[in-house]
């Protein structure tokens, strides 16, 4: 990673960065240079999108094929009631180029599944941020990240509840597959089951924060773990992933 010194105007935007001794001025230098692949511009994708450009991270990609309906305006917070109808990639760019002109933000309007060709799309990219809302996607997003060796940051939230875990994706890493056969219902979705709309906020907010972090060099909490959250009872349990010797994906 080439490095790119920041100008006085930025090192003032993210001093507040640059005042934590974990991040310094060389981990906020890194975020600039780094490339963040967000799949999904819904509720988990426009928290982290909104923390990932307010933060500095260079560039980002958004992939999303959907359309703004009017039931996304009660958790999606980067769209209005003016951009129903609208591309949420297109609306996504418009809200988060206002917040931060500088960054790079790349657009693809298209849906992600076991068929999508990853080589051109994981091109000098740096993390994937899994912010889908369907099993097949976080599989196949899952298994292209190992295969490509990319960093993922994975969540998803229904109901009450929401999950994040992070991936390494390296030699030795586990893989989202080693967990998923532990969790039901996988195939409900918000528009079935509901969705309390700060969850995906607080789920997104969560992925940002790791994904920041890992972009930066330092550990990811969440690197062997999977995070549990009830926001019923307020709840956070944090379990340990072991690497699972029969998983399709990562034991092979």
């Amino acid at each position: 990673m080439q490095k790119t010194p920041l100008t006085y105007q930025q090192q003032l935007r993210y001093s507040r960065h640059i005042m934590l001794p974990q991040l310094d001025i060389d981990g906020q230098e890194r975020l600039w240079q780094s490339h963040a692949l967000i799949i999904g511009v819904g509720g988990l994708g426009c928290a982290v999108g909104q923390y990932l450009a307010a933060s500095g991270v260079g560039t980002l990609t958004l992939v999303d094929n959907d359309e703004i309906d009017v039931t996304n305006l009660q958790r999606q917070i980067l769209y209005k009631e003016s951009d129903i109808g609208s591309s949420k990639c297109c609306a996504a760019k418009k809200q988060l180029s206002a917040l931060n002109s500088e960054i790079n933000i790349n657009t693809i309007e298209a849906f992600f599944d076991a068929s999508t060709s990853t080589e051109q799309l994981f091109n000098n990219i740096d993390i994937v941020i899994d912010c889908s809302d369907n099993l097949a996607t976080r599989n196949a997003l899952n298994s292209a990240c190992f295969n490509a060796k990319v960093p993922l940051a994975s969540g998803s939230a229904i109901r009450m509840e929401g999950q994040v875990a992070c991936f390494t994706m390296d030699e030795n890493s586990h893989c989202y597959g080693c967990l998923s056969q532990f969790f039901s219902e996988q195939t409900q979705s918000c528009s079935e089951s509901g969705v309390l709309s700060p969850i995906v906020g607080l789920i997104g907010s969560i992925q940002a924060t790791e994904a920041l972090k890992m972009l930066a060099g330092l550990p990811s909490g969440l690197s062997e773990h999977l995070l549990l959250v009830d926001g019923l009872s307020m709840e956070f349990n944090r379990f340990k992933i072991a690497k699972n010797s029969q998983c399709a994906v990562c034991s092979i």
